[in-house]
């Protein structure tokens, strides 16, 4: 979780930030499970995905690579 924080901070691509930050936002998942909190697990799971495709359809409009 520490790794895929850290590379979603300091990546050029904003494409791999944003799959990094998704993953991120899996591992919480994963360890909110293993503590036993499913509720704070499920929140999780529905903002990260949430906020995964707010980024990706943001990053769509920015038009990357137009050189006006």
């Amino acid at each position: 979780m520490v790794v895929t924080g850290t590379l979603a901070l300091f990546l050029k691509d904003l494409l791999a930030s944003i799959i990094l930050f998704s993953a991120f936002s899996f591992f919480a998942v994963l360890i909110y499970l293993a503590l036993g909190a499913p509720d704070v697990a499920f929140t999780e799971a529905v903002v990260g995905v949430v906020s995964t495709t707010f980024f990706i359809a943001a990053l769509r409009r920015l038009k990357r690579g137009c050189s006006r």
